[in-house]
């Protein structure tokens, strides 16, 4: 599975780093990094959440 951002819709508001902290940060400039394109094993639920929880809908997954 991997997780696909829309650049143009995402702010930085965070909440994939709050609740996938170990896939998606928010830099201090409030510009997201997101240390892995494949989802981590184990991690699915965590990053299931974290695209479901965008308030922008800037984050997907492809190959589910």
């Amino acid at each position: 599975m991997r997780i696909v951002v829309d650049w143009d819709r995402c702010t930085g508001m965070g909440m994939c780093e709050s609740l996938a902290p170990d896939v998606f940060e928010v830099d201090d400039d409030g510009s997201l990094i997101v240390h892995s394109e494949e989802v981590p094993e184990g991690q699915e639920g965590e990053v299931r959440e974290a695209v479901a929880s965008c308030p922008t809908e800037a984050l997907s997954l492809e190959g589910e």
